[in-house]
């Protein structure tokens, strides 16, 4: 193997240094983000799917059921990001979750009227959602729908031969919310691949682009984002010719972030474009085509390994456990707070709590002032619209729906904003039984926003999570496994056919697993000293060794041009498939 070929060698860590706590900051929390590239999905999935059984219930007389179905309709809002087999499967198991979740809810509901076991099996209840969905990793709402059905629910009259009825319209409106997140399969069947892909390459692109002390972060960004191009393809669940021709994409992508200097982020640009619309996937020229054929059995490799259990991430030491106690004891203060207040409904202290807990202290704060700013504004969107909303039922459904598209529609752009929409449209979900006092929901609203956001962000100051240090260990361990994998297979004279390929993109996920992890512990509290120059040496090496096995691809295609001409023939007749 060439000097070109193999990597630095990692030199010994230096000393940690203890990382002073951060500030907890105002400047820039409420800045608005670019909206995501598929808000109007979930925007209209979940005015649909809520439409259809509460216009229903309307025309039936029996609006006040509508917080059943409005459970099911809400799981419309869930695996946007997914390939459609995934999707299938995720949003099976939310709508069984939220059965789950709710049954709980109204069975605890119809056994007692106390207030402090209704406020503590809350509590437990958010804790569990928090845990699972940032185990499976579902996505955006997480556990915030889940928690916001159940919480009401607990605190709503309840008999035992109700439940079945009531579990019944939830499951009816979760298989309408089912159909509709799987209806644009049929118009575009690779959509969310395509997209994925697609950000990666943009990714790329500006990574290639960026000068000075922006190319880090746009190499942060750049890595993650072709590594969940990465997972999107594993996950579709097939291997046709339309997967692999969305892998040639990813993998020059990949090769940007190893070779910026050779790379054209004009090129890469063109090749997003293309991926818009149902029209072929973008083809790569010859000159490139040789890189993507072990690639393509690299796939199949990890596809074969396949990943850890359900159970290995919530085993004891999990990163996940800290931030599950923080909800538990967060939600618990919340709710007796709001009773100690005399306030009739605790579950809106205990929601609001429920809805902080972000990764670390610094993002939980960062999510507190965006949810106080955003329920105070939503309280006087409410008031504005509650003397329209009172002139008839139908007007609560429609404020209702509209405000769940807004909701979705903004959310993206910053959490507060979206809020504004949220707000007037959990008001309005309470509406549905019987018309309330408007003066006496807006002041209960406002107080509980408050407690439930004081006492939340006190739980999260005082309940430490010290294992986010240990899981940068962790962490830098599996790069450190992964590097040297990679550097293995790269000093074999004939390595296996995808081994190079799969061993480079298992050192790009734990590298994106590293970083992950170092940002997380960054914004703790009450953290021993962090192994910061650890961590810049193990992100350096890994680079170094991605690069190489770049370097290791080009050098092998070079050296045995008679293979490129077989790999070029071959992917010729695969380009000429429309995907």
């Amino acid at each position: 193997m060439s000097s070109a070929e193999t990597p630095t060698p990692t030199p010994a860590p230096s000393p940690s240094r203890p990382r002073p706590i951060r500030r907890l900051p105002l400047a820039g929390v409420l800045r608005l983000n670019k909206p995501s590239d598929i808000w109007f999905k979930p925007a209209t999935s979940v005015v649909v799917s809520a439409a259809v059984p509460n216009l229903t219930l309307l025309a039936l007389g029996r609006l006040d059921l509508a917080m059943y179905t409005m459970a099911g309709s809400l799981c419309a809002l869930y695996a946007h990001n997914l390939p459609y087999a995934a999707r299938a499967r995720a949003l099976a198991w939310v709508v069984l979750g939220m059965l789950a979740s709710l049954a709980v809810a109204l069975l605890t509901a119809s056994l007692t009227s106390s207030a402090a076991v209704l406020v503590a099996v809350g509590a437990l209840l958010a804790a569990a959602q928090k845990t699972l969905c940032d185990a499976t990793r579902i996505g955006p709402p997480g556990h915030l729908i889940l928690t916001f059905i159940s919480s009401a629910s607990l605190f709503a009259p309840q008999h035992l031969g109700q439940i079945p009825g009531h579990l019944a319209l939830t499951a009816g409106a979760g298989a309408v919310a089912w159909l509709v997140g799987m209806a644009p399969a049929l118009v575009r069947p690779h959509g969310p691949e395509r997209r994925a892909t697609a950000r990666a390459l943009n990714a790329a692109a500006a990574y290639v682009s960026a000068e000075g002390g922006a190319r880090e972060r746009a190499r942060a960004g750049a890595a993650a984002a072709v590594h969940a191009a990465w997972q999107s393809l594993l996950a579709t669940g097939n291997s046709g010719a339309a997967r692999r021709a969305l892998e040639r994409l990813v993998v020059r992508a990949e090769v940007a972030l190893a070779a910026p200097a050779d790379t054209d982020p004009a090129l890469l640009r063109d090749w997003a474009a293309g991926l818009s619309g149902t029209g072929p996937v973008p083809r790569i020229n010859h000159a490139h085509a040789h890189e993507v054929d072990d690639e393509v059995l690299g796939v199949e490799a990890e596809l074969a390994l396949g990943k850890p259990s359900l159970w290995r991430r919530l085993a004891p030491g999990s990163p996940l456990l800290p931030v599950a106690l923080r909800t538990a004891v967060g939600c618990a203060l919340a709710g007796y707070g709001s009773l100690a207040l005399g306030i009739g409904r605790p579950y809106w202290a205990l929601v609001t709590a429920a809805s902080l807990y972000q990764a670390n202290v610094t993002l939980t704060w960062n999510r507190t002032v965006q949810r106080v700013a955003g329920n105070l504004a939503g309280v006087l969107v409410f008031a504005a619209v509650v003397p329209l909303a009172h002139a008839g039922q139908i007007f609560v459904v429609l404020f209702c729906l509209l405000f769940s598209f807004g909701a979705e529609a903004f959310i993206s752009r910053n959490y507060w904003l979206g809020s504004v929409c949220v707000t007037p449209m959990a008001l309005l979900i309470t509406e549905f039984a019987r018309t309330q006092e408007a003066g006496e929901l807006i002041t209960d609203r406002v107080v509980d926003t408050l407690v439930g956001a004081l006492l939340g962000i006190v739980a999260a100051v005082i309940v430490t999570n010290r294992r986010a240090a240990d899981h940068i260990e962790l962490a830098l361990e599996a790069t450190d496994r992964a590097r040297e994998a990679a550097e293995r297979t790269l000093a074999a004279p004939r390595p296996e056919p995808g081994a190079l390929e799969a061993a480079r993109r298992r050192l790009a996920a734990a590298l994106v697993e590293l970083r992950a992890a170092d940002d997380t512990a960054a914004g703790e509290w009450w953290q021993r000293a962090l192994p910061e120059e650890r961590v810049v040496t193990a992100e350096q090496a890994g680079h170094r060794t991605l690069a190489a096995t770049v370097r290791r691809a080009t050098l092998r295609t070079v050296r045995n041009p008679e293979n490129a001409d077989e790999h070029r023939g071959g992917t010729d007749a695969r380009e000429n498939t429309r995907a």
